[in-house]
C-alpha cells in the first residue's frame, strides 16, 4: 500500500490516547472511525476532541472552518467489525495489557480487509509478543504515542521482525502528513527508545526523592527550568557536543558509581500505587489536588505545549 491508497482510518480504543489520535488524523484530512466498547466513552472521546480543536483555533493552528471540516471526518461505532469494515490502517488505543492486545489483534486479523496495516499505541510490549498469530506480519508494527498525542510531535515507529519496508515506511510518512515528528526505531526493544530514557530518569528522581535530596516540587522545578527547558530545543547526544565530551564524560565517570541502579522502584513509589494514589486518574499521587484543579493543571499544561509546538515544531 501506498500513502495515497490510504483514506480511511479506524482507531480502536476512545480513551486518553485514542481520541487524540483521532483528532490527529482527522486534521490531517482522513476520514476516522472511533471504536470502543460502550457509546457514552465514544461521546466523552469526541467532547474531548471538540475542546481540543477549539484549543488549536485559539492558538492559531488552524481555523474555525477547518475545526468543522476535521469533526466531520469522525464517526463513532460500537460495534468493532463495522468500525474496521473499510479500514485501511488501524490504530490500536487500547488497554495495557498483553493478553487484551493479543485478543484484539487475532480478531482483527480476521475481520479487517486484507491490505489493513494494524498499528499497536503500546508504551512498552513487543508487537512479536501480541500479534504474532495474525496472518499479516508484513503489516503489523507500532506507531507509539506519546501524551497528549495531538499535541507531543514525537511518534515513535517500531518495527517488528517481520514488519515489511513498504509498511514501516507507509506508516513514517503518514505520521509526517499529519504533522507528527515520527521516530524510526529499526529494532524491537522493551520500552523502544523514549520510555526507557525516561524510565532511567524517573529511576534516579525517585531515588532523589525517597533518600530526601529534594522535595517533589523542587524536583520537577529543576528538571522543567533546566533539562526540560534546554531538551525542547536540542537533544542530549548534541547537547554533550556542545558541553564538550571531555567533561561530560568526566562527569559520567565520577556519577556512575554513585546513581541508582534499582531494579524495581522503590517501596514509598509501590506503596502510592497499592494505596491507589495514580494522580491525576484518582485525585492523588505526588501531588494532591481537586477535579477542579487537576482540570487547571491539564488546560495550563496544553497552552503550554501549544505555544511550545507553534514556535519550535509547526
Amino acid at each position: 500500500m501506498r500513502l495515497e491508497d490510504v483514506h480511511a482510518i479506524t482507531v480502536v480504543g476512545a480513551g486518553i490516547m485514542g481520541h487524540g489520535i483521532a483528532q490527529t488524523m482527522a486534521m490531517a484530512g482522513y476520514d476516522v472511525c472511533l471504536n470502543d466498547v460502550k457509546q457514552e466513552i465514544l461521546d466523552a472521546g469526541l467532547k474531548r476532541v471538540r475542546a481540543n480543536l477549539d484549543l488549536f483555533v485559539t492558538h492559531g493552528f488552524i481555523t474555525g472552518d477547518e475545526t468543522a471540516d476535521a469533526f466531520g471526518r469522525i464517526t463513532t461505532e460500537v460495534d468493532l467489525e463495522a468500525a474496521v469494515a473499510d479500514a485501511d490502517i488501524v490504530f490500536e488505543a487500547v488497554k495495557e495489557d498483553i493478553e487484551v492486545k493479543r485478543a484484539l489483534f487475532n480478531t482483527l486479523d480476521a475481520i479487517c480487509p486484507e491490505r489493513t496495516i494494524l498499528a499497536s499505541n503500546s508504551s512498552a510490549l513487543l508487537i512479536s509478543d501480541f500479534a504474532s498469530a495474525t496472518s499479516r506480519l508484513d503489516r503489523v508494527l507500532l506507531a507509539h504515542w506519546y501524551n497528549p498525542p495531538h499535541i507531543v510531535p514525537a511518534v515513535e515507529v517500531i518495527r517488528g521482525s517481520h514488519t515489511s519496508d513498504e509498511t514501516f515506511n507507509l506508516m513514517y510518512d503518514l505520521l509526517k502528513k499529519a504533522k507528527k515528528m515520527p521516530v524510526r526505531i529499526n529494532k524491537e526493544i522493551p520500552g523502544y527508545l523514549l520510555n526507557r530514557i525516561q524510565i532511567a530518569m524517573l529511576r534516579e528522581c525517585w531515588a532523589l526523592w525517597q533518600a530526601g535530596i529534594a522535595s517533589i516540587e523542587d524536583i520537577d522545578l529543576a528538571v522543567k527550568g533546566s533539562l526540560g527547558f534546554r531538551l525542547a530545543s536540542i537533544g542530549p547526544l548534541l547537547t554533550n557536543d556542545l558541553g564538550g565530551n571531555d567533561t561530560i564524560c568526566a562527569v559520567a565517570d565520577y556519577l556512575f558509581p554513585l546513581i541508582s541502579d534499582a531494579h524495581e522502584p522503590p517501596d514509598e513509589y509501590r506503596q502510592m500505587v497499592k494505596d491507589g494514589n495514580y494522580g491525576q486518574k484518582t485525585g492523588k499521587g505526588f501531588y494532591d489536588y481537586t477535579p477542579e484543579e487537576w482540570e487547571a493543571v491539564i488546560a495550563k499544561r496544553d497552552t503550554e505545549f501549544l505555544e511550545r509546538l507553534k514556535a519550535l515544531y509547526w
